[in-house]
């Protein structure tokens, strides 16, 4: 009887690791923090393992991702106030920008994204400024590109806007060409649907929206084609990497992307997918560590080159052994 005898290179776990198509490596992990004013740290209830750091807690976190060998974090920051112009955002002294010199001073090596967005600095909630219940574009363009040079300012290395305003980029590579960071690129938020799994982080950056949603802006969970007007855009105006939000929900459309585009592409695993994974290996319905490394390796079988995850270190250690 002839027949493919594929279990011949299953039966041995050198052999299994020898074939394997997709490998995971502590230089695709990015994880996302946190950062407060005052001290110590405070745990976010939705998303265990997470918490708000201190300046103080945020320079022993960056010691031991150092230690593990991850190379890149994202910050998200939370301020002392919140205005109508999201000032502190932009501020010289705001939490991100005290925060990204902090790092700096702990390990030059980390590279440093931020965030680039409005609704954790406003009262509103919103990712621009809202004249009425309207979420105005083009007024928004100018306080976003404020906030981009002002992490550079301060030694970001990478800039990562999110709110999904249209022409946020552009408006973004042209301040940041203007005051000679022509050098540092831009990881757009390209694709952001407007997404259920959004909501722990919500109370994680404080920044649930006072009224309405987001739909306005971010995008329509049920379209795809839209996503290639989406990144053509931003690639136009600048941006050096794409990125898809949320990630597992959106596998077809991180393996579109990268057919159709030739450049670094990150998926972000977002709160909703690991507070989901946390609260079912806590009831013992799943294996934590298996499950979390499937997930991982699955968005890079999808296409992504860089992996956004609050598991960042768990896949470190993993890796380690």
């Amino acid at each position: 009887m002839n027949f493919d005898r594929h279990r011949r290179l299953r039966n041995h776990p050198g052999i299994r690791a020898m074939v394997r198509e997709t490998r995971l490596s502590t230089d695709q992990l990015m994880l996302p923090l946190f950062v407060k004013h005052g001290e110590g740290r405070d745990a976010v209830d939705a998303m265990p393992g997470v918490e708000h750091l201190s300046i103080d807690a945020l320079r022993r976190e960056i010691h031991e991702l150092s230690e593990l060998g991850v190379r890149s974090v994202l910050l998200f920051g939370l301020p002392h106030t919140k205005d109508d112009l999201s000032s502190e955002a932009y501020a010289e002294e705001g939490i991100v920008q005290k925060a990204i010199r902090a790092i700096k001073e702990e390990n030059k090596e980390i590279a440093v994204a931020t965030d680039v967005c409005l609704c954790a600095y406003n009262p509103a909630g919103h990712c621009g400024i809202v004249r009425g219940e309207e979420i105005v574009n083009d007024e928004s363009l100018s306080l976003l590109a404020k906030t981009a040079r002002s992490h550079a300012q301060a030694g970001a290395d990478l800039i990562a806007p999110s709110d999904m305003m249209d022409g946020r980029v552009a408006a973004i590579r042209e301040a940041l060409d203007q005051a000679s960071y022509q050098s540092i690129p831009i990881l757009s938020y390209s694709v952001k649907y407007a997404s259920a799994y959004y909501g722990p982080f919500r109370e994680a950056a404080h920044s649930a929206p006072s009224f309405g949603d987001r739909r306005s802006y971010q995008m329509d969970p049920a379209n795809v084609r839209e996503a290639f007007r989406e990144a053509e855009s931003d690639l136009a105006e600048g941006a050096d990497m794409l990125m898809v939000k949320p990630a597992m929900p959106y596998l077809d459309v991180v393996r579109a992307l990268k057919e159709r585009y030739d450049v670094p592409l990150a998926a972000y695993h977002v709160s909703g997918e690991y507070a989901m994974i946390k609260a079912a290996a806590q009831r013992g319905w799943v294996d934590e560590e298996a499950i979390v490394m499937e997930t991982m390796t699955s968005l890079t079988r999808a296409g992504a080159d860089i992996l956004i995850t609050y598991f960042t270190k768990d896949v470190a250690r993993i890796l380690q052994r």
